[in-house]
């Protein structure tokens, strides 16, 4: 209490109630450990540290890279896209994803983890219906029907012949999210980073800031200013908002490209020995079983025209039977005009590609409008997650799912709440005192 009324005035009572359950109760608290202590010393040595490490420490993971965007020019033709102007965009920090996978299943937090995925049922028997049946219930990923397919084909596979017979083969669920974040109310700082989270753990758990269970992957740069200039020194003319969307996509596809490397996917398609944090040596195939993002980033990710004609990332329908929503022929025909990752439509994002960088066709002109691409309103770049996941057969579109915050609650339910408030104040009399009461 001394401490507390002396020196500074702004210590709470919640601080000094810190002060003796963080520190002095802690089992690591040392009263020797003080002696010859310096304020201005220790600063020196945090300050040190973050100069020679950084948040971006190489103990970590961390480790730096860079990527060549191909520069096109409508309306001159080059021989192809590697051979056109490249500039290098660098300070792209990134982590290994098997390794981040690998530290999430040797961590202590994987005694909680559930290695089979399974199906749950409840019964509701009242007395005037003893012989209900049974509902099945959806509470996490490591219960649904997803993960299960996964898992039963994970275990019909043959086993390595180098695999102990007690080595039990799991799947790794990831969960994948990223968010472009402004850092302030005024001026330009922002973040955009990857985090990866594992659905093996129950969400009751993998919500709790105390389980550290976020982990990140990388921060995704934007379109550096340089780049800009660049393209005008070269070309002697600016580049177009057609070409500047085009580097966007491009920076993106990279990124994750530099993520989905050669290692991750040998370990996709056959695995990687780890010993767990319960204990038991386990073979992980990851997979990635969702992609949380807002609506822009997803369009992004997917490489598709943000608010276009077919404006869903689930399916191809005209936004003009958007009003339709809720009715059983608006699901029957979500499902019947599905997106797909086609053979088809990859050749033609390529043959489009040729036309933009060798041809000089303006990537957002009348003929490319006309094609496949413009009819679904699809970007000239194929996914990162096609390149590396078409060969096994999955649909790059069924990652993206419903982000319920930034498309339900800020979004329709906001609008729609709004909207009932502004209906009680026009009304007049006590409705909104009411609503605040309730």
């Amino acid at each position: 209490m001394e401490w507390q009324y002396s020196g500074s005035i702004t210590k709470s009572g919640a601080e000094l109630q810190r002060l003796v359950d963080d520190v002095i109760l802690d089992d690591r608290f040392n009263k020797e450990d003080l002696l010859g202590f310096n304020v201005d010393r220790e600063q020196r040595r945090l300050d040190d540290f973050q100069a020679t490490s950084g948040a971006f420490s190489a103990k970590d993971g961390w480790r730096e890279e860079s990527v060549l965007l191909h520069l096109p020019k409508p309306g001159l033709q080059q021989e192809d896209e590697e051979h056109t102007p490249a500039f290098l965009v660098d300070k792209i920090w990134v982590r290994s994803f098997l390794e981040v996978v690998k530290a999430g299943f040797r961590d202590i937090s994987a005694r909680q983890y559930h290695w089979f995925p399974h199906r749950l049922f409840r019964t509701r028997a009242t007395p005037d219906n003893p012989t209900a049946k049974p509902e099945r219930l959806f509470t996490d990923v490591y219960n649904s029907d997803a993960m299960i397919r996964e898992h039963e084909e994970i275990q019909k596979r043959p086993r390595n012949p180098d695999d102990p017979p007690d080595v039990e083969y799991v799947v790794s669920g990831i969960m994948v999210y990223s968010d472009s974040t402004h850092l302030t109310n005024f001026g330009t700082a922002s973040l955009w980073p990857i985090y990866a989270f594992f659905a093996n753990l129950s969400k009751h758990l993998r919500f709790k800031p105390s389980m550290f269970a976020a982990h990140h992957l990388a921060y995704v740069p934007s379109l550096p200013a340089s780049l800009l200039r660049f393209y005008e020194d070269t070309y002697g003319a600016p580049a177009s908002a057609a070409v500047i969307r085009l580097l966007k996509y491009d920076l993106m596809t990279k990124v994750w490209l530099l993520l989905l490397n050669a290692e991750f996917m040998h370990a996709f398609e056959h695995g990687v020995i780890v010993v767990c944090g319960d204990g038991v040596t386990r073979r992980i195939f990851p997979r990635i079983f969702m992609y949380l993002a807002d609506y822009p980033e997803k369009c992004l990710l997917a490489c598709l025209k943000t608010l276009a004609r077919c404006a869903c990332p689930d399916c191809s329908m005209d936004k003009c039977s958007f009003w339709k929503m809720g009715m059983k022929k608006d699901k029957a025909d979500r499902v019947k005009h599905a997106r797909e990752d086609t053979g088809v439509l990859q050749d033609l994002i390529a043959r489009v590609r040729r036309w933009i960088y060798e041809d000089g066709t303006t990537p957002d002109s009348d003929h490319i409008k006309k094609t496949k691409l413009g009819f679904f309103s699809m970007a000239p770049v194929r996914s990162a997650f096609s390149q590396r996941f078409a060969a096994f057969g999955r649909n790059v579109y069924q990652l993206f799912v419903p982000d319920l915050m930034h498309e339900f609650e800020l979004g329709v339910w906001k609008g729609t709440f709004t909207h009932l408030v502004r209906i009680l104040i026009a009304a007049g009399h006590d409705g909104v005192q009411k609503l605040d009461e309730r």
